[in-house]
């Protein structure tokens, strides 16, 4: 498992090499000049090229990206052409959002998804598995940032039951946050719920058709038991999958329901530094985004050997 760790902690190195070349072109073939942002339309051409100068981007762009990458190489990502502070420390500001925002719609997904799927599989062909498969094909259908204004529309403006937009963090309380973080986590989990359910009860099928499933209920055990204890233990290994991919990208794809909703997560800081040509803020918080999500990803993987020991990690 040592081997296997670090082999993929290696094969980190050239994704984040791909990721950095793609990123730094996307960033500097767009339009706009952060000179100009930063100095404002009334500059004078002198200022400009004063200013250019001073931040690099006078360089030819192979030079730009070999200086700039050379130093996340050594653990520095730069700083903030406009805040001044470190790429690093802005990330993990707007860390704690996003990581709130990502572990109550993973949680929400999870409670609605596997149950849903385990009674759609229960009750296969009849009604509750109809009604529960409709639902999780609307989930899959519709996008997040649609859902999320419809329940802002139906629960925050009409109902009033909610805030319309709005962010408090755990200070202020832990039911406050919860009430903030309520609607756009419903936005993000309604989508992995509907894959979960639908994961759960493909493999679920599977399960209650095997042969210790059948001597369970001939021993006389409670539905309850042979479900739970003997079916979805054994079904949890594909459903774990999913739910470390999708915590992955909960965490790093929860752009756009965080600028739909105004919380100040990662998204919100990514729109931000778009909109103000933040360049140095882009590259990094993608590169970051982009270790959290490998992380994420091989902590699932390394965790079925501690689920099921006849699992060997190290030949997946």
């Amino acid at each position: 498992m040592a081997w296997y760790t670090l082999h993929r902690l290696l094969a980190l190195i050239p994704v984040l090499l791909v990721v950095a070349v793609v990123v730094f072109c996307l960033v500097h073939l767009t339009p706009g000049d952060p000179a100009l942002v930063i100095l404002g339309d009334n500059a004078s051409p002198a200022d400009l090229l004063a200013l250019r100068q001073q931040l690099g981007l006078n360089q030819p762009l192979p030079e730009q990206f070999w200086h700039w990458f050379s130093q996340v190489l050594r653990g520095n990502l730069g700083h903030s052409l406009f805040l001044g502070d470190s790429v690093f420390s802005l990330f993990t500001q707007h860390l704690k959002p996003t990581l709130a925002l990502a572990v109550l719609a993973q949680s929400i997904a999870m409670a609605l998804g596997i149950s849903g799927g385990i009674l759609a599989a229960y009750r296969r062909g009849r009604w509750a598995d109809r009604i529960i498969m409709a639902l999780a094909t609307f989930g899959l259908s519709i996008p997040g940032f649609l859902l999320g204004l419809f329940l802002i529309f139906f629960f925050a403006v009409h109902l009033r039951w909610f805030p319309v937009i709005g962010y408090k963090s755990d200070s202020a309380g832990l039911w406050q946050n919860l009430y903030y973080l309520l609607l756009p986590a419903l936005a993000l989990a309604i989508r992995i719920a509907a894959l979960l359910a639908r994961m759960t009860r493909t493999v679920m099928l599977e399960v209650l058709n095997e042969h210790y499933i059948k001597t369970a209920r001939a021993k006389g055990l409670s539905e309850w038991t042979v479900l739970w204890r003997h079916g979805f233990k054994n079904a949890l290994i594909p459903v774990l999958n999913i739910c470390g991919e999708s915590f992955g990208s909960l965490v790093t794809g929860a752009i756009v329901i965080e600028s739909v909703f105004g919380i100040p997560g990662i998204g919100l800081l990514i729109v931000d530094s778009i909109e103000r040509r933040d360049l140095t803020v882009i590259q990094g918080s993608v590169l970051l985004i982009t270790v959290s999500y490998v992380l994420i990803n091989l902590i699932v993987d390394l965790s079925f050997g501690f689920i099921d020991p006849r699992i060997n990690v190290g030949r997946r």
